[in-house]
């Protein structure tokens, strides 16, 4: 567990220096450069485009939200909402356009992000996410929304009530900025590991937004108003709500809750929501097994299910977690070759027969191979009914020739299909499976990753994973 802290942390840094190299370079480059000659209308222009982008990120989640009674998707809507209601104001108290100076610009633009980012991370809360509190959160967030509202037009219509705070680069311009770094930070952190699970551009553009968000405290906090670098800054930010927001919306919409600024997505969510998570490419092949044998394709799930926790379980990172829900989703593919005469045999099978089935991890391996899948996903397809003392097929392989992914996916095979009915044989109970892997370990299957299982079991009581 320490290694693969290590080598997220690793991870985080890289990633986040990645995404941060365009938006330092150009903060960089503009510092250099004197006023920007912009005139206030295209501020006002500018700000209604970042929060038309903020509402309507803001709207679809919050709709999808209180439709599927996601709690998350609520409150990330309600950080946008609050992002958009702060940038409108912002935009709206540009002295000279529809107001004379005042304090609202100042105080708008300097709580927006890391109002935002607090909202943010705060969507991840435990207790919040309850799909009852879904209700509430609407009203609390219509409640903030119309202090925020009210107090911004009593201040536009009387200029002298607030003060022009935070000063850019004032003591309360850089506690602004280290609090919304500090929130933006969190949220990266999280999605991180949704994207190192699930390698999907949308994960990936709202990690890229987030850090984008933070970059974009820095002129906007501590840059006074007018040179090319404050004018970075709000591109940034507009770029960061665009591309933080709408994949967010996006997967509330489609019903799907969106783990990226969470960090909650589970190995075994990958199995379930296999499409979403690994690819169109994997469902038409499980339609496929679907098709031709119903109890094979749930057999599958439930392996690539075990198999991912029996991985959590000995600390594999997320990269090795993703591989091996593949690996258990498309470790029977090669029944598809096997006649269905041989596959759905109610009796015992003849030695010839036997011989076909046994072939499945060949044809499986080739398959994979004709889509373009790596060898890294194909080596555990092809040798998942490898054992240790060489004794199982088809190549013979045995000790360390068997990599650590393909003895996670043999013991939760062997698991799933003792526990499992056959038309041959009614289940066995969760203790004698069990007891099969113990007599087994150290021999024929990898004793960590029988132990795992028996944790795993353990920890959590007997229980049945869905088909």
């Amino acid at each position: 567990m320490h290694r693969l802290l290590q080598s997220h942390i690793r991870s985080y840094l890289l990633l986040v220096a990645a995404a941060a190299v365009l938006p330092a370079a150009a903060l960089h480059v503009s510092a250099e450069e004197g006023h920007a000659g912009v005139t206030p209308d295209f501020h006002l222009l500018t700000m209604a485009i970042g929060a038309g982008i903020a509402a309507v990120a803001s709207v679809g989640l919050l709709i999808a939200g209180v439709r599927t009674r996601d709690a998350r998707a609520a409150l990330s809507g309600g950080a946008f909402a609050v992002m958009s209601l702060l940038l409108a104001l912002h935009g709206l108290a540009t002295p000279g356009v529809l107001f004379a100076p005042n304090g609202v610009i100042a105080l708008a633009g300097g709580l927006a992000l890391p109002l935002g980012g607090a909202l943010l991370t705060l969507a991840a809360a435990p207790r919040l996410n309850a799909a009852d509190h879904v209700g509430r959160i609407a009203l609390g967030y219509a409640a903030l929304l119309a202090i925020i509202a009210g107090l911004g037009g009593l201040a536009l219509t009387n200029p002298g009530l607030l003060p022009s705070l935070p000063e850019p680069g004032g003591p309360l311009a850089i506690a602004l900025m280290l609090a919304g770094l500090v929130f933006f930070g969190i949220v990266a952190w999280r999605t991180v590991w949704t994207f190192a699970l699930t390698r999907r551009g949308a994960d990936l553009c709202v990690f890229i937004g987030v850090v984008w968000l933070g970059c974009a405290l820095v002129p906007q906090l501590l840059i006074g108003p007018g040179g090319w670098a404050f004018w970075v800054g709000h591109a940034l930010e507009l770029g960061g709500i665009s591309l933080v927001g709408l994949p967010l919306m996006a997967d509330a919409y489609r019903g799907q809750p969106s783990h990226a600024t969470i960090g909650d997505l589970a190995p075994a969510d990958l199995v379930a929501h296999e499409e979403t998570f690994l690819g169109p490419r994997v469902r038409v092949l499980m339609a496929r097994l679907e098709s031709k044998d119903g109890s094979t394709e749930q057999h599958t799930r439930r392996v690539a299910e075990w198999a991912v926790l029996i991985g959590e379980e000995l600390g594999l990172g997320p990269g090795r977690l993703r591989e091996l829900a593949l690996a258990g989703l498309l470790h029977d593919m090669g029944k598809l070759s096997v006649p269905s005469a041989i596959l759905m045999k109610p009796g015992a099978l003849t030695d010839e027969e036997m011989s076909i089935v046994q072939m499945h991890a060949v044809w499986g391996d080739e398959l994979l191979a004709e889509l373009g899948y790596p060898q890294r996903i194909r080596r555990s397809v092809r040798g998942h009914h490898e054992r240790l003392d060489g004794s199982g097929y088809p190549d013979g392989l045995q000790g360390d020739e068997i990599d650590l992914e393909t003895r996670i996916l043999a013991v939760a095979d062997v698991y799933d299909a003792l526990v499992s009915p056959r038309v041959y044989r009614p289940a066995w109970d969760e203790d004698r499976a069990l007891g099969l892997l113990r007599e087994g370990a150290g021999a024929q299957f990898d004793a960590r990753c029988v132990a795992a299982l028996e944790r795993r079991l353990g920890a959590h009581g007997s229980f049945a994973l869905a088909a």
